[in-house]
């Protein structure tokens, strides 16, 4: 393709793309295809001579959209934002068309340059401290390619500069020693990276109790560390959350803060999503507490209508940071090295692109007061649709909604909003995921495209009052014919089962905690297997999941029946079913302890040690 063919094609694809996102409500937000679906749509090797650019673009329309979830759709409500915009978008193309790989200052001058005044420019902009800032001296920024990436160096930096004194005052200790002691932490509500950060670093990773708003405070935190004192472990680092990915919560940033400094361990603060809305005057008071903190991040690729990737992290102290990751080969080393800043020591990877081209343009477009206006807007839906939510007796709002995300549920068993989750999301008309808070199963509503209104808000409670009416409505009818057919049951059949009659309900409940995934050393995650989880319920079978309800029921009525009216049914028993081994059994009162037999007697008084019985 020469630079003629390009032009061409350029277009196309602009107007593509602009097509594609003025257009993008006629698309279901969702797709209908199922894994693998692409291998029946493209050949399975490469092409050998080149093809037309024509061709190509039929089999993106043709293979790639009907696969693609459209998370720049007006109803797409799940996980958090994807930034987006046509500023960010022009400022990718340039970045590729330059092609730098910005690893060091001399490989790129104005790529590592541009990336540190934007990094004062943001910082400066959500009110962190100046000891953050490239000009304190001390400190700086530096972007990332996730929160995830941003967690990770921080704990890496936190975990080497904890090494390092320990050997100042124990030289012949080993490495190994001191990281089978180290121990992180974090609130239950903390984002799977910081887990997994734990995983790769080899450090233990403790994840502790929340409040009532699910905020992780300050008290719990130097308990918790005491204690593992006390235990010989050594307390090194903790994650605090700002804007938790499950409700938007928000730890308790002062208090950390004052336990860290006083603990002598290392806190950096993930505010991946909520850090965005920090731009506004109205959530500074978040940040109470920052001048305690030692790293923070959050993405702009979230909020600020800058397109993946471009997560922010500053640092306290940069020496920490670089020192836990400075390889240095002759190769890489310039002859400015010495007083020009080599953002590869800042992170794990060698490479890096020009991110910092798209997030110049965004601002520099947009302005701030255009980047606050839209973060305001999506708070104030936010609020609509929790209104629209607390009108409707059906459910419930749990957490507080103070940004762009509202959890809410219908009240009743988690089974039930589980399956209006999943009855919404087949339709495609919405999409939104879900999240655990103290064992109730939620709906994560969230506020996700740039031009989202009113309309998107009254359109989406329309498709989930609907759906929450059918559903139940069915539930309420099939709820009535079981309870007839139990009836009918009851009367026709024995009170008690079968000699040879298999009870489930035990067994059901030893595969449950077994399908549950053990993690050593962390906290359960909310994706481990709940008694209401498809997956686990399919497993047991459709024909034994009543069993798991009715046997407590019976065993209470069985327990309620005296001794004169389980003999005489008993015998009624025997008369109609006659086998030659129950005639061995005895149901006198004459030495009962002392013979074992296939019918346990359970009189009123000693129910509470014998809960069921069987026959």
């Amino acid at each position: 393709m020469d630079a003629e063919a390009f032009r061409k094609r350029g277009r196309e694809v602009v107007d593509y793309i602009a097509d594609y996102m003025t257009n993008i409500r006629t698309r279901r937000v969702t797709p209908e295809v199922e894994p693998g679906y692409i291998r029946k749509l493209l050949p399975a090797t490469a092409p050998k001579k080149a093809e037309e650019w024509e061709q190509v673009m039929k089999d993106i329309e043709m293979a790639l959209m009907p696969g693609i979830t459209h998370w720049q759709h007006p109803n797409f409500h799940a996980y958090f934002p994807a930034g987006n915009s046509y500023p960010s978008i022009l400022g990718d193309m340039l970045s590729d068309a330059i092609g730098c790989i910005g690893f060091s200052w001399a490989a790129s001058p104005a790529c590592t340059e541009l990336e540190t005044l934007m990094l004062d420019w943001v910082g400066k902009m959500i009110g962190l401290p100046k000891q953050f800032l490239h000009t304190s001296g001390k400190g700086g920024g530096v972007i990332q390619g996730s929160a995830s990436e941003s967690v990770l160096v921080a704990l890496l930096s936190a975990r080497h500069h904890t090494i390092k004194l320990l050997k100042q005052s124990q030289p012949y200790i080993e490495d190994y020693q001191i990281l089978s002691r180290l121990v992180g932490y974090c609130s239950k509500l903390a984002h799977s990276c910081v887990e997994k950060a734990g995983i790769i670093g080899f450090v233990k990773m403790r994840h502790l109790d929340v409040d009532n708003k699910f905020a992780l405070r300050g008290h719990v935190l130097e308990d918790a560390i005491e204690e593992d004192k006390k235990l010989g472990l050594i307390p090194f680092f903790v994650c605090a959350t700002l804007g938790t990915t499950a409700c938007c919560s928000f730890d308790n940033i002062y208090e950390l803060g004052e336990v860290a400094k006083r603990q002598g361990v290392y806190l950096h603060v993930d505010a991946a999503y909520a850090g965005n809305a920090l731009i506004c005057q109205e959530f500074c008071y978040l940040n109470e507490g920052i001048e305690n903190v030692d790293s923070f991040s959050f993405n702009t690729n979230k909020w600020l209508q800058v397109n993946f990737d471009c997560s922010l992290m500053w640092v306290k102290n940069v020496d920490d940071l670089t020192k836990a990751l400075t390889v240095d080969p002759l190769y890489l080393q310039h002859k400015h090295g010495d007083k020009a800043i080599d953002l590869r020591h800042w992170g794990i990877p060698l490479s890096r692109r020009f991110r910092a081209l798209k997030l110049w343009i965004v601002i520099r477009i947009y302005g701030v007061e255009g980047l606050q206006k839209r973060i305001r807007e999506h708070c104030r839906l936010a609020k609509l649709f929790a209104t629209r939510v607390r009108a409707d007796e059906r459910f419930e709002i749990l957490g507080e909604v103070t940004m762009g995300l509202v959890c809410f549920r219908l009240l009743g068993p988690n089974s039930l909003t589980q399956r209006l989750l999943k009855n919404i999301n087949d339709s495609g008309q919405l999409h939104m995921v879900p999240a655990m808070l103290n064992e109730h199963y939620i709906i994560r509503f969230v506020l996700c495209t740039e031009h989202a209104n009113d309309m998107d808000i009254h359109f989406a409670w329309n498709v989930i009052t609907s759906a929450a009416s059918e559903l139940l409505n069915q539930r309420l009818s099939s709820t009535k014919i079981e309870h007839g057919s139990r009836r009918l049951q009851d009367f026709e059949e024995d009170t008690f089962a079968a000699f040879d009659e298999e009870i489930v309900f035990d067994n059901q409940r030893e595969h449950l905690q077994k399908a549950q995934i053990m993690r050593s050393l962390f906290f359960k995650m909310v994706s481990d297997p709940k008694c209401y989880n498809p997956r686990v319920l399919k497993s047991l079978g459709r024909d034994k999941i009543p069993s798991q309800q009715s046997f407590p029921e019976r065993a209470i009525k069985c327990n309620q029946e005296t001794r004169a009216d389980l003999l005489e049914k008993c015998d009624e028993y025997k008369s109609r079913h006659p086998i030659n081994h129950l005639d061995k059994i005895d149901l006198s009162n004459k030495n009962e302890q002392n013979k074992t037999t296939r019918v346990n007697m359970v009189d009123q008084s000693s129910s509470n040690e014998n809960n069921a019985t069987k026959y």
